[in-house]
């Protein structure tokens, strides 16, 4: 017999032992076992951690705006820029405030002139009625022209110092340090008595405002103190604050804004970007699944629980409770012990029989772990 026979022979004794082992395998039919991935069921830890993102502002921030109204004829900031107190932030034009202030000048020149002549033609009349020859109505009538000329003259006065101060109401200045975090108005436009034009954000305490829905917003409370981290730097890490909790929520979002006061600090910085984080109470032995782990059939929510024994699943009903970052809570349904999947269920049917981590397909242990 020649090589090239015996090749063929062995070539044809390989695809009939092939053969065999297909059949064999189709006799034993069914599905291939499945692997799934698992966790047993603990119960969940008394507290959860929350954390909502804000953002650094002023404790004070201001809308700085002129005492009086008129035209805007320079601005001498930017925003970002950071001033002094007693800095000129901006100008209007001062002619129309300059003119009122010569008339109220004008006013007080008059009002003297009509307290002398007043003062002069009281004492006269004192003198005439000392002789006889003025009455007591007139003496009266006199005495009364000089009390009002003294008045005009108090009331003139007090409106030239008033105009006077308008002019030097026409430039806004700085009231504290800080920085400009925003313009309104600029050259050339008219603005009323009290229109912002400038905001200025005290560069003194700092906090961070956060927007809290209605369901955690009872975790939180006044003088709390709550860790603050932020984006900018990973290792600045700082204790804040609670100091304030708005009584209402926004009409629009239905959150309510909570500011948390930060220690001194100058690598703080006004805009940054801040995670808030506190730690709140769960209900006491609670059990967390995964959202991957149920499974729904016919209106009724169920995970699938391993029989360790025999590597099988079954279905099991469960009463569902309140969302976590971790997953779902578990009120009815499950024990602690029990093995759940939690990937993999959508290919699984009663008394199946699945391939569990840290086992080969015939039942051996290998290398791994329960995930």
């Amino acid at each position: 017999m020649t090589s090239s026979v015996l090749r063929r022979c062995a070539v044809a004794v390989v695809l009939v032992a092939l053969a065999g082992c297909k059949e064999e395998s189709a006799d034993k039919g069914g599905e291939p076992v499945r692997p799934v991935k698992v966790m047993t069921v603990a119960a969940a830890a008394e507290t959860r951690p929350i954390r909502y993102s804000g953002s650094v502002r002023a404790r004070v921030e201001t809308a700085l705006g002129f005492r009086v109204g008129g035209k805007i004829v320079e601005r001498k900031v930017d925003v970002g820029q950071r001033v002094e107190a007693g800095r000129v932030l901006a100008r209007l034009d001062p002619t129309d405030l300059k003119l009122s202030l010569q008339t109220a000048e004008a006013n007080v020149v008059a009002a003297r002139s009509r307290v002398k002549v007043a003062e002069d033609g009281r004492e006269r009349a004192r003198a005439l009625a000392a002789k006889g020859f003025v009455t007591k109505a007139g003496l009266d009538g006199a005495t009364l022209d000089a009390d009002q000329a003294v008045a005009g003259l108090e009331a003139a006065l007090s409106a030239r110092d008033q105009a006077a101060n308008q002019i030097a109401y026409a430039d806004l200045a700085s009231d504290a340090d800080g920085i400009v975090t925003d313009i309104r108005a600029d050259v050339g436009q008219v603005v009323a008595a009290g229109t912002p034009v400038v905001t200025l954000a005290r560069d003194d305490e700092k906090e961070v405002a956060i927007a809290v829905p209605e369901q955690d917003v009872v975790h939180f409370a006044k003088d709390q103190t709550v860790g603050v981290r932020f984006w900018a730097d990973k290792d600045l890490r700082l204790a804040g604050r609670i100091r304030e909790i708005a009584g209402s929520a926004d009409p629009a979002s239905r959150t309510y804004a909570i500011r948390i006061a930060l220690p001194a600090d100058d690598r703080v910085r006004l805009g940054m970007t801040a995670t808030v984080e506190a730690d709140v109470p769960v209900a006491a032995g609670t059990i967390v699944v995964p959202l991957s782990a149920l499974a729904e059939a016919g209106g009724v929510t169920r995970v699938w629980v391993v029989d360790r024994a025999t590597a099988t699943v079954d279905p099991r009903p469960v009463t569902l409770g309140a969302v976590v970052p971790e997953g779902v809570g578990v009120v009815a349904g499950l024990k602690r012990g029990d093995m759940v999947v939690t990937a993999g269920v959508q290919f699984l049917v009663p008394g199946k029989k699945v391939l569990l981590p840290g086992t080969a397909a015939d039942g051996r242990s290998v290398v791994g772990a329960e995930n």
